[in-house]
């Protein structure tokens, strides 16, 4: 028991100040005991609070975080992924999987084929170009069919552009791309890897070869007088052709992803996504004695050239080298 200090040890309490001091003691103590209860039921409360925000705001964007990895790996992270310029979406052109265009967007892509081995292209289905609209991947390979359109007020012109933008193990040493433009096909590889000025047999030199892969342009095709509601259907397949030379064990478990651009010229234009370099390069092979009747853009002077047409039914063998001749005129399409 703590004395009053205004006592003296040898002070004697009285029975009335003796009872006084306990009431004066037990009244603070049950005092102190009621804030801390309190302060101790507000604190719990308050920490519950901030516990269950800060678990709601993790989980939202956590959820964010989610969709926004989805959107990169469907909209710009597929095997093959196509779009359209803004420049050219401004004057009217539009992609769609679906040949009535019920519906058209400004980007479209194909999910990854994984888990792929080497094939050839005999291996491949003869029908890929009318089997299906949108995805129809099969067995080691990508196939994905769409179309473009031109839903403006004027005819236009526009160019279309393959490019590599990711490449792993040097897989792009021997891939092969089959494009199909309004029903006629063309197959397009990296050149030689010891010349790079030589196609392989088997196909067209890429336009542009990078030596790391990104950045190597596979293809360019351009279209002229493309009139108002007329539609150009496309067709890209692609595959790691075993008798390429370079299909060896070192490219195992790399990719290859591509994109395909559509762009118009114009005075409000932006310059090429793919450089100046590439723009150069172009404008150098783009004379009009250089683009065939399908619209494929031609470097004459580094193709291998090798007959394949079939004038009887003007489409190209799909077991041989594709042909630089010219289809049927009765097959050919405007461009």
């Amino acid at each position: 028991m703590i004395l009053p200090e205004s006592k003296k040890m040898q002070d004697v309490f009285t029975p009335q100040e003796l009872s006084e001091f306990n009431d004066k003691t037990t009244s603070a103590s049950e005092l102190e005991r009621f804030h801390i209860r309190t302060d101790s039921a507000e604190i719990v409360a308050y920490k519950k609070r901030r516990n269950l925000l800060a678990a709601g705001l993790g989980i939202g964007i956590f959820l964010l975080i989610i969709l926004f990895i989805i959107s990169l790996l469907v909209t710009h992270w597929g095997d093959l992924i196509i779009e359209i310029d803004s420049y050219a979406i401004t004057k009217g052109l539009a992609l769609s999987e679906d040949p009535g265009f019920g519906s058209h967007y400004t980007t479209l892509s194909a999910k990854q084929a994984n888990s792929v081995t080497n094939i050839t292209k005999s291996w491949l289905p003869h029908n890929l170009d009318t089997s299906g609209d949108g995805e129809h991947n099969g067995d080691n390979y990508v196939a994905y069919t769409f179309y473009v359109k031109n839903v403006g007020e004027y005819t236009l012109d526009y160019d279309a552009s393959l490019e590599i933008i990711g490449a792993a193990k040097s897989a792009d040493e021997a891939v092969r791309v089959m494009v199909y433009k309004n029903g006629q096909p063309r197959v397009y590889g990296k050149s030689k890897y010891k010349n790079r000025e030589m196609s392989e047999e088997d196909c067209y030199k890429f336009v542009y070869s990078a030596e790391d892969g990104d950045g190597s342009i596979v293809m360019t095709s351009r279209t002229e007088n493309f009139e108002v509601d007329q539609i150009d259907k496309y067709t890209i397949v692609i595959w790691i052709e075993g008798n390429d030379p370079e299909c060896i064990d070192d490219i195992r478990n790399g990719h290859v992803r591509m994109r395909m651009l559509f762009e118009i010229e114009g005075e409000d234009s932006p310059h090429s996504i793919f450089g100046t370099a590439y723009e150069e390069y172009i404008a150098s092979i783009s004379s009009q004695e250089n683009i065939d009747e399908f619209g494929f853009v031609e470097d004459n002077s580094s193709i291998q050239q090798e007959d394949d047409a079939d004038n009887t039914s003007g489409t190209a063998s799909q077991d041989s080298a594709v042909s630089t001749q010219s289809a049927s005129s009765d097959n050919s399409e405007h461009s």
